[in-house]
């Protein structure tokens, strides 16, 4: 009687638990603006880029009633772990520890900062999928989105470092404001540093500062254009959206296959 080898079978089992892993969601490397240039026009205007692979994302930032003031270029990291460095791991901007959490902290110590209530709005040149929003010291203050938003992150919560300029709570609010609208109200207290998302795709996002105080800022990132993130739903009839000719998922392709061993050992061993 041949017997096939218990090993053999095994190192199947681990290579395909190794394939259905690396489908497992994971951190995303977000893409973040790098603020170029701003003017006074309409108030405040601040123009940046996005690079995603080999597209240019252009972004345009404008508040009808100006900022505080916005670093374009150089001056302080206010993106930093308690004003000591940055550390990804416990920053108040990451989540690696979240399913398509944020992987890196904001680059370089491009800001914009805002010290009066009002409305305004970050408008992409193409249409962006799930943008990335992070903040430094809101405190006394708050933001009214018109797009609903996850909270990812806030210093001194789950083992993250405080901001730059200390630690707070941050927490959302959502607000019936009749006729089917809503906002989404970012709130907290002490000096709340962190990250939120929005996701699905979208070309503007407006929000209201809820207060004057001087000051708390921000940046932007996307984890890519819709094209990129979500391509069957701009091209559908890619070989790959279309059901027909879809490969199994790895959870099932991995139960097929352990099946079709299976059967294959036990035939080995009866023979």
């Amino acid at each position: 009687m041949k017997r096939g080898s218990p090993n053999r079978l095994a190192k199947i089992v681990a290579a395909l638990m190794l394939v259905g892993g690396s489908a497992t969601a994971s951190a995303i490397t977000v893409n973040w603006t790098d603020w170029e240039s701003s003017s006074n026009t309409n108030g405040y205007t601040a123009l940046g880029t996005i690079l995603s692979g080999s597209e240019v994302i252009g972004v345009t930032y404008n508040n009808p009633v100006g900022v505080s003031f916005a670093q374009l270029n150089g001056g302080t990291d206010y993106w930093q772990n308690n004003s000591s460095g940055r550390n990804p791991a416990t920053s108040p901007y990451t989540s690696p520890e979240l399913p398509n959490g944020v992987d890196n902290i904001p680059d370089g110590t491009d800001i914009i900062a805002l010290n009066r209530a009002g409305t305004q709005t970050l408008s992409f040149s193409q249409t962006i999928a799930n943008p990335f929003f992070s903040y430094v010291s809101l405190n006394g203050n708050g933001y009214a989105f018109d797009q609903d938003f996850e909270l990812l992150s806030v210093g001194g919560v789950d083992g993250n470092d405080c901001g730059y300029w200390g630690c707070g709570t941050s927490f959302k609010e959502v607000a019936d404001l009749g006729n089917g609208v809503f906002e989404y109200r970012l709130l907290g207290t002490g000096e709340p540093h962190g990250t939120l998302r929005f996701t699905g795709a979208f070309d503007t996002v407006t929000w209201r500062s809820l207060s004057n105080e001087n000051w708390n800022g921000f940046t932007v990132g996307v984890e890519g254009t819709e094209e990129q993130v979500f391509p069957c739903d701009v091209n559908p009839n890619l070989p790959e959206c279309n059901p027909g000719t879809d490969m199994p998922v790895p959870g099932t392709l991995l139960l097929m296959v352990l099946g079709l061993a299976g059967l294959r050992y036990s035939s080995r061993q009866t023979a």
